[in-house]
């Protein structure tokens, strides 16, 4: 029996034994009944938040989508497609031109909840709450999807089954074979050049998969103390994952395993999310504590890795409620919080000049899950004005359709 806390998007403060009692899908109807009374005290780090705003954006919603039968838990962003992913295990896709369908064709559902979705080439990956990671592609040119891998894949468990080295122990006096997870696969992220897919798990493991046949590579076990919630790598490989002990752990490929090279400790509660910067120098962290920490990665130079270490620049703050999801576009930073809005951050041109709130975008009516996020226009040149579309997954079964356009006062 676990008795780790339970990981449940809005830190119900029970154990998860608790938690599953009253639901085999322990996220299938998650509280909104968090108050600020009994959420942790923010950190202890400066504000980064400026009131002095050298951009200004206008923002629409253009479209909300409302034909899904749960909450959306996961999106992803395709040339063509957006896809969603819902908490009954459905994965829809819905065409990005506008006008935008108010129906989604099903891709697929599997038997657990969607928590994360990733596109590889042609290939679509939803992380599931049934332990398992599914891999669709698109069988012709009607649209239609076809699931074509289940991970870990029959090879990978065949040749582990009758191996006593392939077992590990998962929990006291319970073993499985090291290529599966034990719990729920929360969140999926891919190298830079989409040569390995990253996946981790509730069970405190992040395991890594050749994503040319998808064997499974290598398993960190116990990588953390409590469930992982997201994993995210940078362009130069650095992997980091986020966790309900309230810390953030940053890995490196040496030779062929992972190594740990440095654990993060500011939050003052359970990392929901993680994004990493386009350059892989910042690393955003969103917790339960309702802040947004901005690190630092420094090094020692001369290019030891053993030396790396992560810094706490400061904080961006605003939102009332646990953070739960975040992405990055070019210079911008989004937030979604279970406080029902997002919130659209910008750093100053210098360093002294901190992080600008732009705009808070309201309208959903229950906590935002999740965010997706396209640049067009120039978004790499900070004196430049671009457009964005974002798009928010909520508790509250839709998803909406937002057009920025940020403009350098």
């Amino acid at each position: 029996m676990s008795f780790f806390p339970c990981s449940c998007p809005l830190s119900c403060n029970k154990t998860r034994s608790e938690c599953q009692k009253k639901s085999t899908h322990h996220q299938s109807e998650p509280s909104t009944s968090v108050s600020l009374l009994s959420q942790p005290s923010l950190p202890l780090v400066p504000s980064l938040s400026s009131p002095l705003q050298s951009s200004t954006v206008e923002h629409q919603c253009l479209a909300t989508l409302t034909d899904h039968s749960s909450y959306v838990s996961s999106l992803a962003l395709s040339r063509k497609s957006l896809f969603t992913g819902s908490s009954n295990g459905e994965i829809r896709v819905w065409p990005r031109e506008q006008p935008f369908s108010s129906t989604g064709n099903i891709v697929g559902a599997g038997s657990g909840g969607v928590k994360s979705l990733v596109i590889l080439g042609d290939r679509l990956i939803s992380a599931h709450q049934d332990h398992k990671i599914r891999v669709w592609k698109i069988i012709d040119d009607s649209n239609k999807y076809k699931c074509v891998a289940t991970l870990p894949t029959m090879n990978d468990r065949f040749t582990s089954l009758f191996s006593q080295k392939s077992y590990v122990e998962v929990r006291r006096h319970k073993k499985s074979t090291w290529v599966h997870h034990v719990d729920a696969v929360s969140s999926l992220a891919l190298s830079q050049d989409g040569s390995l897919l990253y996946s981790a798990s509730w069970d405190r493991s992040f395991k890594i998969w050749r994503a040319s046949d998808f064997k499974c590579l290598e398993s960190i076990e116990k990588a953390h103390d409590d469930a992982i919630n997201a994993i995210v790598v940078s362009r130069d490989g650095f992997c980091y994952t986020g966790s309900g002990d309230k810390t953030i752990k940053v890995w490196i490929k040496k030779d062929k395993s992972h190594s740990l090279v440095a654990t993060l400790k500011k939050h003052l509660s359970a990392v929901n999310a993680l994004a990493v910067s386009e350059d892989g120098k910042v690393l955003y962290s969103g917790a339960c504590d309702r802040s947004i920490l901005v690190w630092e990665r420094l090094s020692n130079g001369d290019g030891d890795d053993d030396e790396l270490h992560m810094t706490v620049v400061g904080a961006l703050r605003g939102h009332t409620k646990a953070i739960m999801c975040l992405a990055v576009a070019s210079d911008l930073v989004l937030s979604g919080s279970a406080d029902k809005s997002l919130r659209v951050w910008r750093r100053g041109l210098l360093e002294k000049d901190g992080y600008s709130c732009l705009a808070v975008l309201e309208g959903h009516t229950k906590p935002v899950k999740c965010l997706a996020v396209s640049v067009s226009g120039s978004g790499s040149d900070s004196n430049s004005d671009y457009s964005c579309m974002v798009y928010s997954g909520s508790l509250d079964l839709s998803v909406k359709v937002w057009n920025l356009r940020v403009s350098t006062v």
